[in-house]
């Protein structure tokens, strides 16, 4: 192993599942003051954990959401395969209905799903319940080579000087490798190419300021926080070099939800002449949504607007309005950096 790929091996880790079918997630709610590994025991506290943002990000929900199914199934290996497949169905719809807008935790369980309905009726349920826990650490092994692709295809874009901008966390804490957004910046510092990071704070979870500023510190990337409404002035400064940001679910059209303030960042960067990049896996490319239209976009409880960390900021009774995403246009879209290479418009991901 080279001093790079070293490097890349120390990357923090958001989700462990040990060889006893233990399945740990890193809780990013605590984060940056404390680092808790919390064990998850039944299906409802996966649920919660995803839908409490413990675990966030699109490949790294899809890959707690298999975990999290394979482990409510443990107690249930001595039905007989027909009631024991419609348990895998059940758990699989209760985890999906967690958080709507990511398309990699349905994947996922879709997945897991058909492998259920579609086992030999002359298999055991044991023999079936083996097949769904390697095809759970499967997923998650291909979501560590496809993080690495990513970042190998991304780092080719990253110059030495440059200043790269980045929204919420789609780093190794979104992901079960080395992230996708963050990738890039990952391998092209691990092969001393020396840029500056900006991380937009991300209101109004903070997940920017919380999670992207602790993993890229803690990896020793120069960065510099930002609070959201700078983006703008940053790019008029010419600081800004490029734009990579994660994606939730990407439309056939190329129309992509992300976190909120992603379609505010992809405009200034049109209008100052910034690259804006989408960094995801191909499974995040969603044909069946065929524009942005189509896409589920999750809205949140008002609490969260208006309390940061239990401070009260706002009167309680405020009406708010708390979408998690947004859906940037394709036409704001340089191009998709993906584990198969970057693509380039115009965007039609069926053909």
């Amino acid at each position: 192993m080279n001093k790079s790929q070293k490097l890349l091996e120390e990357i923090p880790k958001a989700i462990y599942f040990d060889d006893k079918d233990r399945f740990f997630i890193l809780d990013q709610t605590k984060l940056p003051t404390q680092e808790i590994i919390e064990e998850q025991t039944n299906i409802e506290q996966v649920y919660d954990s995803i839908y409490q943002l413990k675990t966030r990000g699109a490949p790294a929900i899809g890959i707690a959401g298999a975990y999290g199914l394979v482990i409510s199934l443990k107690k249930y290996v001595d039905l007989d395969l027909e009631s024991f497949v419609k348990q895998v169905l059940k758990n699989a719809s209760y985890l999906n209905s967690s958080r709507p807008t990511a398309v990699n935790l349905s994947w996922a369980l879709d997945k897991l799903s058909k492998l259920a309905t579609d086992f030999p009726k002359d298999k055991s349920v044991k023999e079936l319940y083996s097949t769904l826990r390697d095809e759970a650490v499967a997923i998650h092994t291909s979501d560590i080579f496809t993080c690495r692709q990513i970042g190998i295809n991304g780092a080719n874009l990253i110059k030495e000087g440059d200043g790269v901008l980045t929204l919420c966390n789609a780093g190794a804490l979104a992901t079960g490798g080395i992230g996708t957004a963050l990738a890039p910046m990952y391998v092209a510092w691990s092969k001393g190419i020396r840029f500056k990071a900006y991380s937009s704070e991300t209101r109004p979870l903070l997940q920017g300021a919380r999670i992207t500023c602790w993993e890229l510190n803690k990896f020793g990337i120069d960065t510099t926080m930002i609070a959201d409404s700078v983006s703008s002035y940053l790019m008029k400064l010419g600081r800004v070099s490029m734009i990579v940001v994660g994606a939730d679910r990407v439309a056939n059209n190329g129309d992509t939800a992300n976190k909120i303030g992603t379609l505010s960042l992809a405009v200034n960067a049109k209008f100052y002449g910034v690259p804006f990049y989408i960094a995801c896996p191909y499974s995040t490319i969603d044909i069946k949504s065929k524009s942005g239209a189509d896409i589920v976009v999750e809205e949140r409880n008002s609490e969260e607007l208006i309390y940061i960390k239990g401070q009260q900021i706002a009167p309680k009774d405020i009406k708010a309005f708390n979408p998690a995403f947004d859906v940037t246009d394709n036409s704001l879209i340089s191009g998709f950096i993906t584990e198969k290479g970057i693509i380039r418009p115009p965007y039609n991901f069926s053909k």
